[in-house]
C-alpha cells in the first residue's frame, strides 16, 4: 500500500513538471507549418488520412484474429 502512495507521490510532480513546460510555450513563436497548408490546398492531405486509417484498420483485424485463434487454441487445450 506504501509502495503504491509513494509511487504516485513521485509520479504527480514529473507529470506536473511536464506540463508546465508544455503551457510555457510562447504563442508568438508559433508558425504554421507550410507544408500541411500545401497538402491541404492540393488535397493530398486525404491520401494520408486515408493511408493512415487503411493501416490501422489492417493492424486491428490482424489483432482481433490474433485474438479468436488463441481463444479458440485456449478452448481446444482444455
Amino acid at each position: 500500500m506504501f509502495k503504491f502512495f509513494f509511487r504516485k507521490l513521485i509520479l504527480l510532480p514529473v507529470l506536473l513538471l511536464a506540463a508546465w513546460n508544455g503551457f510555457a510555450q510562447n504563442p508568438d513563436e508559433y508558425k504554421p507549418v507550410d507544408m500541411a497548408d500545401t497538402m491541404r490546398s492540393n488535397g493530398k492531405i486525404y491520401v494520408v488520412v486515408a493511408v493512415l486509417v487503411i493501416i490501422l484498420a489492417g493492424l486491428l483485424l490482424y489483432l482481433f484474429s490474433i485474438d479468436r485463434k488463441l481463444k479458440r487454441l485456449e478452448k481446444k487445450d482444455k
